[in-house]
């Protein structure tokens, strides 16, 4: 017994090109629909049933029993789906933001949205159709041998009676010979490699944590440092919170960041 507003498997087929075979073998029973995949996304498409009543939860739950069931991996069938469920996904979450957006969010509106999902959905179907085709025509391929024939005596060899010296053969030989000898090896000695331990770095976090009152700005940390020590400070910064020894906020992306004692 469905309930009123469920949907079943009685609607029409989904178009053409929508889920490979294998994907539509993914039978659903959700609150709002039964039925195969390939059709809720049909119905999604048409806007014949309303996308925020579905629990995409709860497809991905029947998939994983699907492949359970099915006690293998078919690597090509679970990315199709993962690109079906991350489009509806996405479609999903536009549907559920507000309906005024600020000016300067450039956002698509939810039938923009869906056009563009099914644009993707359709260009996918495009390029595993080209798939398709490629590996049909390298499997009838497999049965035939090619024989690569030789060149014809009169290119086998140069004749020599134009044939107009270039370079001296001494020059050659110098050539040659360049080629042959080792190259001294690279001097290296004017390049300062920093060198920097993470001991080292804990422990000046440490010494800085107890200077600065237990609160200070990693920029402190690291100032006129080389990259390097900046890497392996942020290391060290780590190692402290893994201790508990201390943690660290930042109120914005790209901003300057504050460490405190735990």
């Amino acid at each position: 017994m469905t309930s009123p507003n469920r949907t079943t498997a009685a609607q029409p087929a989904a178009p053409a090109g929508t889920a490979s075979p294998r994907v539509t073998q993914l039978e659903l029973d959700l609150d709002v629909f039964a039925g195969p995949f390939d059709l809720l996304l049909s119905l999604i498409l048409r806007e014949e049933l309303d996308l925020l009543e579905v629990e995409l939860a709860e497809v991905v739950v029947a998939y994983l029993d699907h492949l359970e069931a099915r006690e293998q991996l078919d690597l090509e069938a679970a990315t199709e789906f993962l690109v079906l469920i991350a489009a509806l996904l996405e479609l999903k979450s536009r549907l559920m933001l507000p309906g005024e957006e600020p000016p300067e969010l450039d956002a698509l509106a939810p039938a923009e949205a869906a056009e563009e999902l099914l644009e993707r959905l359709l260009q996918y179907a495009r390029f595993r159709g080209a798939g398709g085709w490629l590996r049909a025509r390298h499997e009838a391929e497999q049965a035939v041998l090619y024989r690569s024939a030789p060149l014809p005596g009169e290119l086998r060899r140069a004749p020599t009676e134009g044939a107009v010296q270039a370079y001296d053969p001494a020059v050659l030989g110098a050539a040659l010979g360049g080629l042959l000898r080792t190259p001294p090896p690279i001097n290296l000695s004017h390049m300062a490699m920093p060198r920097v331990t993470l001991g080292e770095r804990v422990a000046h976090l440490r010494e800085l944590l107890r200077l600065k009152s237990g609160r200070f700005g990693f920029d402190e940390a690291v100032e006129g440092a080389d990259r390097v020590t900046v890497a392996v400070t942020l290391f060290a910064l780590l190692e402290l919170y893994k201790r508990g020894e201390a943690s660290w906020e930042q109120g914005e992306p790209f901003g300057p960041i504050t460490v405190q004692a735990s």
